[in-house]
């Protein structure tokens, strides 16, 4: 008779996976002419747990890079301004480390 793994063992092991899964630091986005957002369409684990995105892509616009608000940092307000820096930052294909003023462009983590 095989012995079934006990629940400890399996505690354990999905602790582990668990700790293995780190948060994701940028993803990408959609940007029109103006540096206004488009909706984007991300492929993503069926995960509660697992907040990565393995592929976006962009029905219209251009496809760029951004980074993910760290903890305690909120997103600029989504006005004018931020189109404008938006679309003059992005002309090299990110906004990796772009700011408009003193904060930094970047998007709220993903809710799953």
């Amino acid at each position: 008779m095989k012995a079934l793994p006990s629940l400890f063992s399996l505690a354990l092991a999905g602790s582990a996976f668990a700790g293995t899964l780190s948060r994701p630091t940028q993803t990408q986005v959609c940007l029109d002419v103006s540096g206004g957002t488009l909706p984007v369409v991300c492929l993503v684990p069926g995960s509660r747990l697992d907040d990565r995105e393995y592929y976006c892509h962009c029905p219209e616009g251009q496809r760029v890079d951004v980074a993910i608000c760290p903890a305690g940092i909120k997103p600029p307000a989504e006005n004018r301004a931020l189109d404008h820096a938006r679309r003059s930052a992005a002309r090299d294909g990110s906004l990796l480390g772009d700011r408009i003023g003193d904060r930094p462009i970047c998007m709220a983590p993903r809710n799953p």
